[in-house]
């Protein structure tokens, strides 16, 4: 029986990706995004539905996942809408704050809270989002959008005990670098007391040491069919390599050791 996932945030990056990777492999894809209309490439791919979704927006959020369920059974539902807020806390308005939490944590928890009941009902279904190594590890000038992803770890874990009640799994996909996301997506704050911490910061992570979102789709896909309820996923050599160093020395060395390369940088 084919099998149908559901996606947010499917216009660039991470989104994109999966759903031509799932459409290649013989799934139906209902692919939302903030402006369908504008889509050129997923709009001519036959097992492919776009409809409008901002996850910011409670009511669109209700109306679409109605017509999301309308269309035909959901296998899995992946929460990838989101962006990078980075700059100095002390930079960033109430407006830009919220906004992040909106968008990043409250936006997955709306679509996921949307897609319970019918998952419950059929004692089936598979809820992933896309995370974020900075959801493991706390980096700097980036306060609020490791908030968000940290928000996500602890919110995804708690969920999985009641979800596993009724047959439904949760996983979180954590990345480090993906290179199609790397500015193109980034709000950033700007303050001269921290402009140089700033920079320090964005010399460090422009590296070719990143993913592409064809190979994040991969892991994406993996999470979908192994079968397993694995909870997290890292992936990416910098993220793994990043993660096991902070496993292996501890949280207070870690951090040190990333303020020595900030200093180097």
């Amino acid at each position: 029986m084919t099998k149908t996932i559901f996606i947010t945030g499917a216009s660039t990056g991470i989104g994109k990706a999966t759903a031509k990777l799932f459409a290649a492999r013989g799934w139906k894809v209902i692919a939302t995004m903030r402006k369908p209309e504008v889509e050129t490439e997923l709009n001519l791919l036959e097992n492919v539905t776009l409809l409008p979704l901002d996850v910011t927006d409670r009511q669109q959020i209700e109306d679409t996942t109605r017509k999301a369920l309308a269309v035909g059974d959901i296998d899995v539902v992946f929460n990838n809408a989101g962006y990078a807020l980075l700059g100095a806390l002390e930079a960033i308005t109430d407006e830009q704050l919220v906004r992040q939490m909106e968008t990043n944590f409250l936006g997955v928890v709306r679509v996921t809270q949307a897609f319970i009941p019918y998952f419950r009902q059929k004692k089936a279904g598979l809820f992933i989002t896309t995370g974020s190594s900075a959801g493991l590890m706390g980096f700097p000038v980036s306060s609020m959008y490791d908030a968000s992803k940290w928000a996500l770890e602890g919110w995804s874990e708690s969920l999985s005990f009641e979800l596993s009640e009724f047959g439904v799994g949760i996983k979180t996909i954590e990345p480090g670098l993906v290179a199609t996301e790397i500015g193109a997506k980034s709000v950033i704050a700007s303050h001269p007391a921290y402009e140089t911490l700033l920079n320090k910061f964005q010399a460090l992570i422009s590296t070719d040491k990143v993913s592409t979102s064809e190979q994040i789709a991969e892991v994406v896909y993996g999470a979908a069919t192994d079968g397993s309820t694995t909870l997290r996923y890292v992936c990416g050599d910098d993220a793994k390599a990043l993660y096991t160093q902070r496993l292996a020395v501890g949280d207070e060395a870690f951090r040190e050791g990333l303020r020595q390369m900030l200093i180097n940088a």
